[in-house]
């Protein structure tokens, strides 16, 4: 079996599980926001039960609409709030966590092994850390507050093979994009994707997420990376259970894959996600006449600590282009505060970008941020499609830190690897 069939069988008591089986899996953990969160609130309350499960096993994240930018936000903030103290489930308040999908592994809701849900599509975002996540709707979460379990058909699994070294300015962004503008947009629609190969045994945990955030950008059901001494790194002292054995959570030499795809980054550039679709991929260097009124660093996708600094390194000493308006979001309090730690704020500020808080707002058009009609944006955020991130007649481009960074200098789209060897 793949390490995904493992964390299936493991979780519905079988010995083997394959592609195509219903399979009934207990849960270990399950998140809501405040986008879905009261939806599955209202529905957990139709069912007629008056406990959850595990209160142990529940996460509230308040993270798209804060701070609450209306008083309908600032009402289902406070529902959200009144049923996490009814039921004693964790919440995480505005000022205190951040973007969903970075919170819960920093503060130790996310291991490898487990089962883990969260009504939002880019919860596969965990599957970094070797377990088996996905999105689910609303009522489904409604129906795992009261049971405890959730059931679906275990995947078939394409495996993608990376070898070979990134060049300088070429980041784990640019990898996934190039596999989506490969596979396409449904190129594996509820498909397990497990990243495996040197490249992918090397990367940074944060590449790691970067790559399994955006699987679902081509319909998957998850995406996966076996976890290894990084993933145990990451954990350390932000967790008090115990970790699975790793041995076990290796996918098997005979396990069975739909297809093997092999990609060596040796010879990858900068890549750019053009709309309308995040599969219309072009080299960075072939957009250069694409002029943008706004840069934005940040998301779920590309907010952590290691994406501050590598747009940082751009940033430092140059003033972003007159016209340009520039944001950057760190993915969560603790990402901020690093920043603020390593100096990164002040680089960004005297560059001119606006640094805001924690927040999901410019990624899906809810606030901060959003783009007139005939504005183009370059984003470091994982969806392009018409009306995302504001007006329908604005243009999104998706690209890594360095390349929204350099892009935010130039006033155009373009290759950091330009930029080299200039005036900084």
């Amino acid at each position: 079996m793949n390490i995904t069939e493992k964390i299936l069988a493991k979780a519905s008591n079988k010995n083997v599980v394959s592609p195509g089986e219903i399979v009934n899996a207990d849960v270990d953990m399950v998140m809501i926001h405040d986008l879905t969160g009261p939806l599955a609130i209202e529905a957990f309350k139709r069912i007629g039960v008056n406990r959850v499960w595990d209160n142990q096993k529940i996460v509230i994240i308040l993270d798209h609409q804060v701070p609450a930018e209306s008083v309908k936000a600032a009402e289902l903030h406070k529902m959200l709030r009144q049923f996490a103290k009814e039921q004693k489930i964790r919440i995480y308040d505005v000022g205190r966590g951040g973007i969903c999908h970075q919170v819960m592994p920093e503060k130790g809701h996310v291991l490898p092994g487990t089962v883990i849900l969260g009504a939002d599509s880019h919860t596969c975002t965990y599957g970094a850390f070797g377990a088996f996540a996905t999105g689910i709707g609303s009522t489904e979460a409604a129906a795992v507050f009261a049971t405890g379990k959730i059931w679906l058909k275990v995947p078939e699994a394409i495996k993608i093979n990376v070898t070979g070294q990134f060049q300088k300015y070429v980041a784990p962004k640019d990898l996934i994009l190039h596999i989506i503008g490969k596979l396409g947009v449904d190129g594996a629609t509820y498909k397990s994707v497990e990243f495996t190969g040197p490249t992918i045994r090397g990367m940074s945990v944060a590449g790691r997420m970067t790559l399994c955030n955006m699987t679902v950008e081509m319909g998957a059901k998850n995406g996966i990376v076996e976890p290894d001494e990084a993933t145990r790194k990451f954990l350390e002292g932000r967790t008090a259970k115990p970790l699975m054995p790793f041995e076990s959570l290796r996918s098997d030499a005979d396990a069975a894959y739909e297809k093997v795809v092999d990609i060596d980054v040796s010879d990858l550039a900068p890549q750019v996600a053009c709309p309308p679709s995040v599969d219309n991929v072009k080299p960075a260097s072939e957009m250069s006449s694409v002029q943008i009124e706004q840069a934005f660093i940040g998301s779920c996708t590309n907010g952590r600590i290691e994406d501050l600094r590598a747009a940082a390194e751009i940033l430092k000493g140059r003033k972003i282009k007159e016209g340009v308006r520039a944001l950057v979001i760190p993915a969560s309090q603790e990402v901020y505060l690093q920043a603020l730690k390593e100096g990164l704020i002040e680089v960004f500020t005297e560059a001119g970008a606006m640094v805001c808080g924690s927040t999901c707002g410019p990624c899906l058009g809810g606030h901060i941020g959003l783009l007139a009609s005939g504005e183009t944006c370059i984003s470091t955020s994982n969806r392009n499609f018409i009306g995302r991130m504001g007006s329908t007649q604005a243009n999104v481009y998706l690209a890594s830190p360095a390349t929204v960074a350099a892009s935010a200098v130039t006033g155009r789209i373009t290759d950091p690897r330009e930029l080299e060897g200039s005036k900084a």
